[in-house]
């Protein structure tokens, strides 16, 4: 039996900066403190939501870094390790591993995209040269690259490749995967599939809307996991608006945008990314003061 590193709400974290686009580590502990007093079964710091593809490597490691010394063991920690270089991805899992982290995330490869086999080959490296789980994320919206069933096959075998971030949107090849691939656990990918994902199988999600919602994304799965599917599913759907909104345009623009207007004061974005058009930030905040969003 693969070991899972948490079950329930994971917040796919953002990344505070300052006004020089370093991390904002004082606030990052602020945000931290938050989630562990409301519920949050994880945090998942470095992901695509922490901005992690232009954070520079020593920036990068250091943010994994004070967030397992923050945390100090209360709630799990997993590290946004992948990348297109397999040895980067390595070297950056090697080192998490080294700080405490209760596991690793890492997407399928972007642009150079591999062919099944060298995903295989990809993740059995990162695997092998780690002892904490690692959860795989297949998100093709992204990456250009999807994992097939019978690469997933394979890689399960690897005892320490537990779970699958599920973000391809399609819940018939999720289902598959289920069908197919049980001893690989599952995570929803997408805010607006948790109770889907969970109705076959899912342990949890890992969460955008969780950043400003997190005990709220928790109950969605707590709810479910103790049998209580249509409050579950009434929680899920009462907050479906917002979730659509807070990708109106790519994440994480709107969520950290969205955090700015609560007050939470998380810092700009690094380009590429930039300022929501007008228009999206109206529907934003609108469905924001609907829904009862606060600042916690």
């Amino acid at each position: 039996m693969k070991k899972l590193p948490f079950t329930g709400s994971g917040v796919a974290l953002i990344t505070p900066f300052l006004p020089d686009g370093t991390p904002n580590y004082e606030k990052l502990d602020e945000i931290l403190e938050m989630h562990i007093a409301n519920k949050t079964d994880a945090i998942i710091i470095c992901g695509t939501t922490g901005e992690a593809s232009t954070l520079p490597d020593d920036e990068h490691l250091e943010v994994i870094r004070h967030t397992v010394e923050t945390v100090r063991g209360r709630i799990a920690v997993i590290a946004g390790t992948g990348s297109n270089d397999t040895q980067h991805a390595i070297d950056f899992s090697v080192e998490s591993e080294k700080y405490g982290c209760d596991g690793v995330l890492c997407v399928t490869p972007y642009y150079n995209k591999a062919t099944q086999k060298g995903l295989v080959e990809h993740y059995k490296a990162i695997a092998n040269a780690i002892s904490i789980p690692v959860i795989l994320y297949n998100v093709p919206s992204r990456t250009g690259v999807s994992i097939s069933i019978p690469a997933l096959r394979e890689l399960a075998k690897v005892d320490n490749i537990v779970a699958i971030k599920e973000a391809s949107g399609d819940i018939g090849y999720a289902i598959k995967i289920r069908r197919e691939v049980p001893e690989l656990y599952m995570y929803s990918g997408n805010d607006d599939m948790i109770v889907p994902i969970m109705s076959i199988g899912g342990k949890g999600v890992i969460s955008v809307v969780a950043n400003i919602l997190p005990e709220e994304t928790h109950n969605i799965c707590e709810l479910y996991e103790s049998g209580k599917t249509q409050e579950s599913l009434a929680l899920q759907l009462e907050m479906l608006e917002l979730i659509n909104n807070l990708f109106i345009e790519v994440n994480p623009i709107p969520i950290k945008t969205a955090m700015n207007v609560l007050g939470y004061d998380v810092g700009g974005l690094k380009l590429p990314l930039c300022d929501m058009e007008e228009k999206n930030l109206e529907i934003l905040k609108k469905s924001l003061k609907e829904y009862g969003v606060k600042k916690l």
